[in-house]
């Protein structure tokens, strides 16, 4: 299980990714830019959530 510690990083790669891809679409009248920015949002939000979900398995395990 040591590799959740570090899955949670790839959640700020592809939210980084999708900024990206969000600002290069801001400028093709044919792109859709905001749909790249809510999952660059929602990949953020993952890397929170999963990461206070690990500190709270990590003290449970600590606690046994």
């Amino acid at each position: 299980m040591n590799y959740l510690k570090y899955t949670q990083y790839v959640y700020l790669i592809f939210g980084a990714f999708f900024i990206y891809d969000g600002f290069t679409k801001l400028n093709d009248p044919a792109g859709t830019p905001w749909l790249s920015f809510m999952v660059a949002g929602l990949a953020i939000f993952m890397f929170f959530f999963r990461r206070k979900f690990a500190k709270k398995a990590e003290e449970r395990n600590k606690k046994s």
